[in-house]
């Protein structure tokens, strides 16, 4: 669901109004390739956990891996972006922040759009930004109830971990950040999996994805890749325990203990005049915003939360809200606010 501004935008053939709005509505990016699937059986995929297959440096500080998920049940690209101090420090441990795509896009959005490599540069944390598959949503599939579904979340909460600590000294600390579904991932991997993470921000993330218009968003964004919109979850009527289990408010309950950072505009009216498509599609996500906030305060877990006016769904905004979040993610991650 991003909007790019270093790419063509893709032009789509019509769906329904709303699929039509999400897809221009940000030119949301082109669809990239994140590896075909690997001859080798599931079961023995399953038998040999996942492994780095690949590794390319791009500079001194940044290595793009690819890693045989038994999880996803393919080769994914994650890039990885050591702390400055990696190399100088060989016996020490480094958190980890998760950066999270958004929709139609992949694992290159974050240092191709913003400048968190030298935001980061004098931060000691090990960031990771793990491909999330074509939809940016990082979820286990549901798939018609196959038991080969793809499950992007056990890939990057729990397979990644073994592999970061075993090759890139990472500890048991963590925190996770995303944009547009990525943002909907970092909330939704905080409440599934309580105390993993010490802090969670989203930046215009779908944080309720049962309110009204939201399934249709939801199913939007599947169906631009072509893809079953019931794949995803099932039907959001007929398999609504499904929709529960995966949806951060109706798990607000399971976001204590996290430190929050919630970030929102309103669309309409913005001052980016050149970029109206961009502001409609950030104000379709306006009220379930609110509607997140508002179930964090019933259930008593605090938040930073951020509703600004105007903005777009768009990355200058994401990278503004990255870096006033970052007190919050440090605090998660045991860091100091400000560098050493």
């Amino acid at each position: 669901m991003p909007q790019k501004h270093r790419r063509p935008r893709k032009k789509l053939a019509a769906l329904a109004t709303a699929t039509a709005l999400l897809a221009t509505g940000g030119a949301l990016g082109t669809s990239t390739a994140l590896g075909a699937p690997t001859a080798a059986p599931v079961a023995a995929r399953a038998a040999e956990g996942p492994r780095v297959v690949g590794e390319k440096w791009l500079d001194a500080r940044t290595v793009d891996l690819t890693v045989d998920s038994p999880a996803v049940g393919k080769q994914l690209p994650v890039r990885v972006i050591l702390p400055a101090r990696f190399k100088e420090q060989p016996d020490r441990t480094w958190p980890v922040l998760y950066l999270l795509q958004g929709a139609h896009d992949d694992y290159t959005s974050w240092t191709r759009e913003t400048d968190v490599e030298e935001f980061l540069a004098d931060k000691d944390v090990l960031t990771v930004i793990p491909a999330s598959g074509p939809t940016g949503i990082p979820t286990d599939w549901w798939d018609h109830g196959s038991s080969t579904a793809p499950d992007y979340e056990t890939f990057q909460v729990q397979e990644l971990t073994g592999l970061l600590r075993d090759t890139y000294r990472a500890n048991g600390t963590r925190a996770v950040a995303g944009v547009s579904t990525g943002g909907y991932g970092a909330m939704a991997f905080a409440a599934r999996h309580p105390g993993t993470f010490g802090a969670a921000a989203s930046y215009s993330g779908v944080l309720d994805t049962t309110a009204l218009g939201m399934p249709t968003v939801m199913n939007a964004i599947v169906a631009r890749e072509l893809q079953l919109p019931s794949a995803l979850w099932g039907s959001p009527f007929l398999h609504r325990d499904n929709w529960n289990r995966h949806n951060p408010a109706a798990l607000a309950k399971s976001l204590a203990g996290t430190r929050l950072y919630v970030s929102q505009g309103s669309g309409i009216p913005s001052t980016d005049f050149g970029n109206l498509e961009g502001a409609v599609l950030e104000g379709t996500l306006w009220s379930q915003a609110h509607g997140f906030a508002k179930q964090l305060d019933r259930a008593g877990v605090p938040a930073t939360v951020n509703f600004y006016r105007g903005g777009s769904h768009a990355w200058p905004s994401w990278q503004r809200e990255f870096k006033a979040s970052w007190p919050t993610l440090a605090a998660g991650l045991g860091l100091p606010p400000q560098s050493p």
